[in-house]
């Protein structure tokens, strides 16, 4: 690497976005700022290799890049836990993905092509997987099988934990509106499904390992088929896209700063973006009612969603208006799942060694 040296920033930059994403991890230690350079987001989307959204159809996963033109490609299915898809969810953990299935879960890093298998508790109700926790390099997962599961990534172990909240009667929407943000929980909830007005935000965080409500949502759902999807904006603020089912008009707010996980009262929202012109498409499809995926790109709104006979769909919004819609032609099963995907250098988290356990319990 000395000669490298001698080039310009930019130019080391450039052949960097060409390198595959698991030799560059082997670089880290090339230097502080190279090591720097791979943590910036800004290096990870302009990477050549990088993609935004995941597919999972019965028998395949697709990856989906959209700039400078949205191009689908295969993944291979050579990683351990996903020889055989058969899939329930896909799960976006912001730097990892949760792949459900009826016997357990795989914990993926698509782009590093790493994973790990997570059997279930040994209880035999179904689990729900909700999403990963962490801090400091350390992880959690979050599940539900009839009461809450935690399961800690160092000791393999399954933990029954007893909720605890501020509304015991607080009834999570869907489990997909998780989120994961500065390595905390988050999920859309309601006091009163009809009232638009009783939707907030509720919280699971690492160190308490306790349920909050956090903090109130700018709006709620009208109707059972309004999109509510709550998302990550610029890596460390919220972001909420609703869609009404009769109007089809869409709004996007998010928060005005960034996310303080310690408290929540001080979060405002503002509108970002309005979409109300007559050709807007249908982001939630009436068969089986699921919420599109979605991210926010500048000043565009790209969303992923399924249409009513099953096959998937890229749209671009800007400008107050539809840009483009494209219909992915490629996927071999209907009605994928689908979920976004924000890609990085984080190792999916191996289990402790016996010594380093026994350590740890000294």
């Amino acid at each position: 690497m000395a000669h490298l040296k001698n080039l310009p920033w930019e130019l080391i930059e450039e052949i960097l976005s060409r390198v595959p994403p698991k030799s560059l991890v082997r670089f880290r230690t090339v230097s502080k700022q190279w090591n720097a350079l791979f943590d910036d987001k800004t290096f990870i989307n302009n990477h050549k290799m990088t993609f935004r959204f995941i597919l999972a159809t019965k028998s395949k996963i697709y990856s989906v890049s959209i700039d400078p033109v949205i191009v689908v490609r295969e993944l291979p299915l050579g990683t351990p836990g996903l020889e055989s898809l058969e899939l329930n969810n896909l799960v976006d953990c912001n730097e990892l993905l949760v792949c459900v299935k009826n016997n357990g879960a795989v914990v993926w890093n698509p782009w590093l092509g790493q994973s790990r298998w997570i059997q279930p508790s040994l209880n035999h109700s179904p689990m729900v997987f909700d999403g990963i926790v962490y801090d400091n390099k350390k992880y959690k997962m979050v599940a539900f099988s009839g009461l809450w599961k935690i399961y800690d990534f160092s000791s393999d172990v399954w933990i029954d934990h007893k909720s605890k909240s501020t509304n015991s009667n607080t009834n999570v929407i869907n489990v997909q509106t998780a989120v994961c943000l500065n390595g905390n929980l988050y999920w859309v909830c309601f006091r009163e499904k009809t009232d638009p007005l009783c939707y907030h935000i509720h919280k699971f965080g690492f160190s308490n390992s306790i349920w909050v409500r956090f903090c109130n949502l700018p709006f709620g759902r009208n109707h059972d088929g309004d999109a509510l999807v709550l998302g990550v904006f610029r890596g460390d603020r919220f972001s909420l896209l609703k869609q009404c089912m009769v109007t089809k008009k869409i709004e996007v707010f998010v928060t005005e700063n960034k996310i303080n996980h310690e408290n929540g009262d001080d979060v405002v929202w503002k509108n970002f973006m309005t979409f109300s012109s007559p050709n807007l498409p249908d982001l939630v499809e009436t068969v089986k009612f699921s919420n599109p995926s979605y991210f926010i790109e500048g000043k565009r709104l790209v969303v992923c969603s399924r249409d009513n006979t099953g096959h998937a769909w890229i749209y671009i919004l800007g400008d107050s208006k539809l840009i483009s819609k494209t219909r992915i032609e490629c996927v071999v099963d209907p009605w994928p799942l689908h979920c976004t995907f924000v890609p990085s250098l984080v190792p999916v988290p191996a289990p402790c060694r016996r010594e380093e356990q026994a350590e740890l319990q000294v």
